[in-house]
């Protein structure tokens, strides 16, 4: 390789796909070094693409993190998710197909069948801290015949292991262009959408397995002045009966859950946060494509 071909600066968009809950959004995380992305052991979680931004002296990383995969079209919230997954990996330069270290079933395989032919693909295998290296290999030898991908990357993104090495095979496949965005940039995204998803993702920690996949966070109104963010974000909800959950007795529930969201915004905007949050019933909402649009969805 020549001084010229090491030297230059390489540029590209990154998506991260794979089935619900391998750990793409830790992932993102961990990479740039910030959350932007929420995480919660529950499927699901992530429902809109977002642009992670790494940026270093040789080369712009531009991740893409994309909504789990969903096998079952049962609401048009879940083909809009399957949508933003299409779309994402469309418009990349690399698809990085991430994986659960042990497991690689049905839903694994549909997903490699969306990956774009025209485009490199590498399989990286998360939660590698869960077995042995051993396993690891077996495993590495298994998916390595059925699939033919050659490039695996090994990780753990919960304790950001392997990370270095992702990069650099990333990078070898970037394109040799100018960065897209400024050195400072870390996200495609406003504050007003990360507000919205820091607090939808304590509906995800907080409550219950039926109540957070019918109930989404809009930002009402967002105000900045020089020492406060004041943010109004209501959480809409398909059924009454999930109102009551969320608010809890006494509204002791939606209190917690309100603090740790304006604690995490605090750290993630630099800055104080009054933050107020109310509950709105919208029957039907995960399957009616305009209330989706309305809330920010496709």
């Amino acid at each position: 390789m020549s001084d010229t071909e090491e030297l230059a600066f390489r540029c590209g968009a990154v998506a991260l796909f794979g089935r619900p809950n391998v750990g793409k959004s830790t992932l993102l995380n961990a990479l740039v070094g910030q959350k932007l992305s929420i995480t919660s052991r529950k499927p699901q979680t992530t429902r809109h693409r977002i642009r992670g931004i790494l940026t270093r002296p040789d080369s712009q990383y531009i991740f893409v993190d994309t909504p789990g995969f969903q096998t079952q079209h049962r609401t048009a919230l879940n083909r809009s998710m399957n949508r933003g997954v299409k779309g994402a990996l469309d418009e990349v330069d690399v698809a990085v197909l991430v994986v659960e270290a042990g497991r690689f079933g049905p839903e694994d395989r549909a997903l490699l069948k969306l990956a774009p032919r025209d485009k490199p693909l590498l399989l990286v295998i998360n939660k590698t801290d869960r077995t042995s290296p051993e396993q690891l290999l077996s495993f590495i030898k298994t998916v390595s015949v059925e699939t033919g991908i050659s490039e695996f990357i090994p990780i753990s993104a919960q304790r950001k292991k392997g990370l270095e090495a992702l990069l650099r095979t990333l990078r070898r496949y970037l394109p040799e262009q100018p960065a897209i965005y400024g050195p400072d940039e870390l996200t495609d995204r406003d504050e007003r959408f990360l507000a919205s998803e820091l607090l939808r993702e304590k509906l995800f920690r907080s409550l219950g397995d039926e109540v957070p996949y019918g109930a989404s966070v809009i930002i009402e109104k967002f105000e900045t002045t020089p020492k406060l963010r004041r943010i109004h974000a209501a959480i809409v909800v398909d059924r009454e009966g999930h109102k009551a959950i969320i608010i809890g007795a006494g509204g002791e529930q939606m209190k917690r859950m309100a603090t740790v969201a304006r604690k995490d915004m605090e750290k993630l905007f630099g800055g104080k946060v009054y933050l107020e949050v109310w509950v709105k019933v919208r029957g039907g909402w995960t399957d009616d494509d305009a209330q989706l649009r309305r809330l920010g969805y496709d």
